[in-house]
């Protein structure tokens, strides 16, 4: 979720990223499928439904890349990676687009040679603990075992954490999410750390959730997006203004129930812009005009994709706070589409 601390993957990733940047659309159109990379399983982002189809706020987006290009949000390949995969897989051209849980680093858009198209998720690293430890703060995390996933900079926001705090722990590497709920809640590490908005999909899936507790320190900023390979600049825009068009569309009033009357025409310019029906958006881009109707129409705007997959009257339980729309004290703002 983090960036990685591996300097060789780092080095392997960017080199091989050099061969992987050629024309991405031409490649999704003649494979007929967008290839994504996702988690290996994460409740409201990204997992398999009980009849195997993926679901999430990720796997919202690809299915939006998929409608605006393909025509069809189902024709997507998901592909599971961890923390110690995710970015070979994006590098060498196993995977189109990367959304993950990833968070947007200095080197990760530089050396690793990646592009990220904007923050669909900003979040947090929190601390989950057993209610029956007694523990209300991380403060009190003193001598505590944590389990801590691999491949990320959980360690290094963990030990910095711990040293301003004059705090000891032991650390309990872990690979997956599946993994670190096993650890946990076998008792193996007292404390798991990660995401916060990872913290709740998985407490969610316990039988108990409310045996657990995340704590109310948020020890680092994690904006969360996904990404694709430098050197295609065409892709790039393609998936940037398909996240931005979900984020327009929620603040601009468009839903999925009343997509089809607001293409018909409005009397607001940037909606038919964003639609399709006034200039001619879509061919900058090499898509059609109805490239962001059909983004839209998959899953709905942000707010409603919010909502279905992690919002409050989900298992997830997630408030909007900082993903809200800039009008309502948010931090999600679409640029202008004209």
């Amino acid at each position: 979720m983090k960036k990685s601390v591996f300097l060789g993957t780092l080095a392997t990733a960017a080199l091989v990223a050099g061969y992987a940047s050629a024309a991405t659309l031409d490649d999704v159109k003649a494979r007929g499928s967008l290839n994504c990379g996702v988690s290996t399983g994460v409740n409201g982002f990204s997992a398999p439904d009980a009849n195997g189809v993926w679901q999430g706020f990720d796997v919202a987006v690809c299915r939006a890349v998929a409608a605006a290009v393909l025509g069809d949000p189902m024709a997507v390949n998901f592909v599971p990676t961890t923390g110690q995969t995710r970015f070979t897989a994006l590098a060498s051209g196993e995977i189109d687009i990367l959304a993950r849980n990833t968070t947007w680093t200095f080197s990760r858009d530089t050396d690793l040679g990646f592009t990220f198209i904007g923050v669909n998720y900003y979040d947090g690293q929190g601390f989950m603990v057993n209610r029956a430890l007694g523990v209300s703060s991380a403060t009190e995390l003193d001598g505590a075992t944590v389990c801590i996933q691999t491949g990320t900079t959980t360690e290094l926001n963990l030990a910095d954490y711990f040293r301003i705090n004059n705090m000891t722990y032991e650390p309990v590497p872990i690979e997956t999410n599946a993994e670190a709920q096993q650890q946990y809640l076998a008792g193996a590490c007292d404390v798991y750390t990660t995401d916060a908005s990872g913290l709740a999909a998985t407490r969610a899936s316990f039988e108990t959730p409310g045996d657990h507790v995340i704590l109310p320190e948020i020890i680092s900023k994690e904006p969360l997006g996904p990404l694709v390979r430098q050197g295609d600049d065409q892709w790039a825009d393609i998936a940037r203004w398909t996240l931005n068009a979900l984020v327009a569309a929620e603040e601009l009033g468009v839903t999925s129930s009343n997509l089809e009357q607001m293409a018909a025409g409005t009397n607001n310019p940037e909606i038919n812009r964003l639609l399709g029906t006034e200039g001619d958006l879509g061919a900058m881009i090499g898509l059609d005009a109805q490239w962001a109707m059909r983004a839209i129409s998959a899953g709905g705007n942000y707010g409603e994709i919010f909502a279905a997959t992690i919002g409050e009257a989900t298992p997830i339980g997630l408030a909007r706070g900082l993903n809200a729309q800039w009008t309502q004290g948010g931090l999600l703002y679409a640029p202008p589409f004209r």
